[in-house]
């Protein structure tokens, strides 16, 4: 046949292309987690493009999408800044929402399909290994941001999987904006996770309640869980 195996023009440069904006992106999301960077600060596209040794280009597409997540800011002429971290009443505003979504994405979800409780059982699983990761390095005394930061993502793929078998593509489109600005919550959490534990404990009880079957109970145990993460992250704010 005509044409093929043959690459569609531009289709491998493509793929770089974007594999590079991510590999940037997660560099900055990194450094902007790590607190290095104090809120307020100037990001000089030109200079963070010399630091990670490459063209200010993908520097440029990364912060657009870091913006979304409330992270930075920009300012006509002026470019981008580090974003303060969230206040009390903007968490609380953050987790309503969240409630709201997750639940209601849990009560579609019931009853579980056999995939769904597989990629949960994978999710919790991964869950699990990663914090016990952040548990070691903090008795180590190691603060690892990238520990922490592969820590909160295996934490939000097992919410995902609930989103991803809830049957709502809207409701689903809704969660990643909602996830976007979650990364300003683990802003300030990044040098306190004190409930690695608790978490973990939370994630087995959904999965089993969505294992057990019962029609009311996921939902109920998605509502402990960020009732719960929330208790705890508006304590730490607190402190």
């Amino acid at each position: 046949m005509a044409g093929e195996g043959r690459t569609a023009p531009g289709w491998d440069s493509t793929i770089e292309r974007r594999g590079l904006r991510d590999r940037v992106y997660e560099r900055i999301l990194q450094l902007l987690l790590s607190g290095e960077v104090a809120p307020g600060a100037r990001l000089s596209i030109d200079t963070l493009a010399r630091q990670l040794d490459v063209s200010p280009t993908p520097v440029r597409e990364a912060m657009v999408h870091l913006e979304r997540t409330g992270l930075v800011t920009r300012e006509a002429l002026k470019g981008y800044r580090v974003a303060p971290p969230l206040g009390a009443t903007q968490l609380r505003e953050l987790f309503d929402a969240r409630i709201m979504l997750e639940i209601e994405a849990a009560r579609l979800a019931t009853p579980a399909d056999p995939d769904m409780l597989d990629e949960l059982r994978e999710a919790e699983d991964e869950h699990r290994r990663s914090g016990e990761r952040v548990i070691e390095a903090i008795h180590a005394g190691s603060n690892d941001v990238e520990l922490t930061t592969a820590y909160f993502a295996a934490d939000a793929a097992f919410h995902e999987v609930v989103f991803r078998h809830c049957g709502n593509r809207y409701l689903r489109q809704m969660s990643e904006s909602l996830g976007a600005q979650l990364h300003r919550m683990r802003q300030s959490m990044v040098h306190g996770v004190t409930d690695v534990r608790e978490a973990i404990a939370e994630h087995e009880a959904i999965r089993q309640a969505f294992l057990a079957g019962d029609p009311e109970q996921p939902a109920r145990m998605m509502r402990l869980h960020i009732e719960g993460v929330r208790a705890r992250s508006l304590d730490l704010e607190k402190d």
